[in-house]
């Protein structure tokens, strides 16, 4: 018995951008970003609200028309159309959120009309959908443990997104970062089965970030009408001072002050290059371990879409063909927590998934986060 996936699904914004493109804001061109990262293209979201992405992707893992939000178009798979009552869970991984009260996954679990779902954000960054299918299954498992113990919400079928606005977030005018991001949701539906495997071994690590190689900084604008000494009218007028230490905390005070945007994505390249390609390899030999297989054993590996040059690298390191490993970053870039489960919509959709293959979804990202979990489909 585990928790299977029975649904999985993508969306993205109706904008495309092609690397030429983006010689309108920075100095580069399809050569140069092609051959470092392997992206073509990317889709960037200018009407869409990430909570527009998310419904989309969801009702495609539902398998739903959804006609809340038409523009938004998505691609997926599911085994058989789903009922929304069914669902009583919903998991929202990202970094980017459209709103802080309510959660993302409250708003999403109201457009979706789910009435029994109990709904929560996370956030791990580009790993988030990774931690949010290992949080589902084990609430999943404990609720349908019969083992005496506490008693439990009731748990059947969990909702598990990633949705990123990267865009939101990115300095266009720094070309070593700009060319890799894009905007994008994924999502997959869980269901506790007592018939099938599903999940068959997880694995979530933190490494501490301590040259802060992969940051970005949260912008506060509401006014505070407090100083040191107690509060002032006039103390509105001034920054938040605690915004100061937490500059300090990321290493980019010096930046801010000199009037350098606080809230983009501040990447060390080399240094999580290296991380990423050492933390993929080890997560999926972590996972395998758990579960008591072997590479062989695999028949399909879904990784985070970060950079191509990192899954080639992983590849070899683990000793596997680079074609055993499912490639989606071509035309999406790296949308972070909806990396994985865009991906994972697309192998399933193109059938490269089948009833009985082992997978294994493998992430890494800031925090620094790595994960994966190996499930037999």
């Amino acid at each position: 018995m585990g928790a299977v996936i029975i649904g999985s699904g993508k969306a993205l914004p109706q904008l495309e951008i092609a690397n030429d493109e983006l010689k309108a804001v920075v100095d580069t061109n399809d050569e140069w970003i092609r051959t470092r990262t392997g992206i073509s293209t990317r889709h960037i979201s200018v009407g869409e609200s990430a909570q527009e992405l998310a419904y989309a992707a969801s009702c495609a893992a539902m398998g739903l028309t959804g006609d809340l939000f038409p523009q938004t178009t998505s691609t997926g798979w599911c085994a058989q159309p789903i009922d929304p009552e069914s669902i009583d869970l919903v998991l929202y991984a990202t970094v980017s959120p459209d709103v802080v009260v309510p959660s993302c996954a409250a708003l999403l679990k109201r457009h979706l009309n789910l009435p029994n779902a109990v709904a929560m954000d996370l956030n791990a960054a580009c790993t988030g959908f990774i931690y949010g299918l290992t949080t589902a299954e084990a609430m999943l498992a404990a609720s349908n443990a019969s083992n005496g113990g506490a008693v439990r919400n009731p748990i059947k079928r969990a909702l598990v997104v990633g949705v990123d606005r990267l865009s939101r977030l990115t300095d266009w005018d720094d070309r070593n970062t700009c060319v890799l991001f894009g905007d994008g949701a994924g999502a997959a539906v869980l269901e506790w089965d007592a018939e099938r495997p599903g999940l068959l071994a997880t694995y979530l690590r933190n490494d501490d970030d301590v040259k802060n190689s992969l940051t970005c900084a949260h912008a506060i604008e509401a006014p505070q009408p407090f100083t040191e000494s107690g509060i002032s009218a006039e103390a509105k007028a001034d920054p938040d001072a605690s915004l100061a230490a937490a500059d300090e905390m990321l290493g980019i005070g010096d930046i801010v002050a000199e009037g350098g945007i606080r809230q983009v994505i501040r990447m060390d390249g080399r240094t999580i290059f290296k991380f990423a390609s050492n933390a993929m390899a080890d997560a999926v030999g972590e996972v395998l371990s758990r579960a008591g297989l072997a590479l062989d054993d695999i028949d399909c590996i879904v990784p985070h879409q970060a950079n191509e040059r990192i899954i080639r690298f992983a590849a070899k390191k683990l000793g596997i063909p680079e074609e055993r490993f499912q490639l989606s970053i071509a035309d999406t870039g790296n949308t972070s927590s909806a990396s994985v489960p865009m991906a994972l919509a697309d192998a399933y959709a193109s059938g490269r998934i089948k009833p009985g293959d082992k997978v294994i979804a493998v992430a890494f990202g800031g925090g620094l986060t790595s994960g994966a979990v190996l499930f037999e489909a």
